[in-house]
């Protein structure tokens, strides 16, 4: 699966989950920590229109927005699971977002789980690893 650029989902793959599947976004990993990669990407999200939901143990409130303990305590539907967590731990938050109803999830670069690629694709999501969506979402044009 994996294809030009090293990312796992084809360029296609990334093309519907920006345009297509919804803009209510779950950023897992997302504080109020700026030198994280989250807290940019999210920033990013925002100002190309996407709703972001911080899902963090903390539960804090990030770039204005409510965080959750978890993507099982989000009290609405979310389109996409954005991860930025550990592959190790990656598997399972893909694992929750098939079961939340996510139209789409997003392993982050350098978090690749192949396994939960296929498992969350055979539940019929879109999904993309290796991935960034900041790098990506300007390029839709």
């Amino acid at each position: 699966m994996a294809t030009q650029g090293g990312g796992y989902g084809d360029a296609a793959a990334v093309r519907r989950i920006l345009r297509e599947s919804g803009d209510t976004w779950a950023v897992v990993g997302l504080s109020n920590n700026r030198s994280r990669a989250a807290y940019g990407v999210a920033s990013v999200l925002q100002r190309f229109g996407k709703r972001v939901v911080p899902v963090h143990p903390k539960a804090e409130t990030v770039h204005g927005e409510q965080g959750y303990a978890s993507l099982a305590d989000v009290p609405f539907p979310v389109d996409v699971v954005d991860v930025f967590v550990n592959s190790d731990l990656a598997g399972a938050v893909a694992d929750e977002a098939v079961a939340a109803g996510a139209k789409a999830v997003w392993f982050q670069l350098g978090v690749i789980d192949e396994a939960a690629y296929e498992r969350t694709r055979a539940a019929g999501l879109e999904m993309v690893m290796d991935r960034c969506p900041a790098i990506e979402i300007p390029r839709l044009g």
